[in-house]
């Protein structure tokens, strides 16, 4: 464990999750102020206002959040991002929080984006890009009760353009599976994504990572199938999925009831969700 920085440890956290919530669901925090409701428009607190009232209206349905970085940054709103992370952790305890940043550098430029991910906005997990192999995945890892969630078949068309190319006879988002399975999470740190938008990929990854969580975007505003999806990623035990949904769920209502509606989205979604979900014994 990384000295000084520890607030929970995300794997058993997030296996928690699963089992006393009873959900599957990733709320994605995804703050686009054009959209936001007309009472919040010019505040200078604005996304933090819109992101947290999401976070206490869903908390009791999800198993995490993913706020995603881009977000914030573009808009100066760093101060913000921590801001909102250390209410999720104060008010909802047991509510792992995932850096949605998919950083990808070699080491030395890693252990920056790894301190700015734990010790500065103090998430519990982050994404990141696996191609320039293990030793830019290493700084990281080295956080060891922090979750570490790569890249592997994207949710988005343009995926295909490198992730579906031959390398030795299996594609290198099998490639990348089976190198993070087998070599990369000795310590039992890793996650993978693969989007909801690939139900055969799915269930590919699954058959070659066993139990490996696995976090799916892609359903929702990108029209992934929540049906397809559960089926073919979750594990025996009835978890092992994080599906993130983002969009459907912060403008579910543009209006200054969005908090409820957003409630509303969430909790059909998990739901939905359930209705396929291998239920634990």
């Amino acid at each position: 464990m990384h000295p000084g920085i520890a607030l929970m440890n995300f794997m058993p956290t997030l296996s928690a999750a699963w089992r006393d919530r009873n959900s599957l669901l990733c709320v994605g925090l995804d703050p686009d102020p054009t959209r936001f409701p007309a009472h919040l428009k010019g505040r200078p607190d604005a996304i933090f206002e819109f992101c947290s009232v999401i976070v206490d209206a869903t908390a009791d349905l999800v198993c995490c959040f993913k706020p995603q970085i881009a977000y914030f940054a573009a808009r100066r709103a760093e101060d913000q991002l921590e801001a909102l992370i250390a209410h999720i952790h104060e008010k909802h305890p047991g509510t792992p929080v995932i850096l949605d940043a998919k950083r990808g550098d070699i080491g030395s430029t890693a252990e920056q984006y790894a301190i700015e991910a734990f010790e500065r906005f103090k998430a519990d997990a982050i994404t990141v890009n696996p191609y320039l192999g293990r030793d830019s995945i290493e700084p990281y890892l080295a956080y060891r009760d922090k979750g570490v969630i790569l890249l592997c078949r994207t949710s988005n068309p343009g995926g295909s353009d490198l992730q579906f190319l031959d390398v030795g006879g299996e594609k290198l988002y099998e490639r990348v599976a089976r190198l993070v399975d087998t070599l990369w999470n000795q310590s039992g740190q890793c996650a993978l994504v693969v989007g909801a938008t690939f139900p055969a990929e799915i269930a590919q990854v699954r058959a070659l990572t066993g139990n490996m969580p696995l976090l799916v975007p892609g359903i929702g505003a990108q029209g992934g199938d929540i049906e397809s999806t559960v089926r073919a990623g979750c594990t025996p035990s009835g978890d092992g999925l994080m599906i993130n949904s983002s969009r459907a769920i912060l403008y579910a209502q543009d209006g200054e009831d969005y908090a409820a509606a957003a409630r509303r989205v969430a909790q059909a979604t998990r739901d939905a969700i359930n209705r396929y979900r291998r239920q634990p014994a």
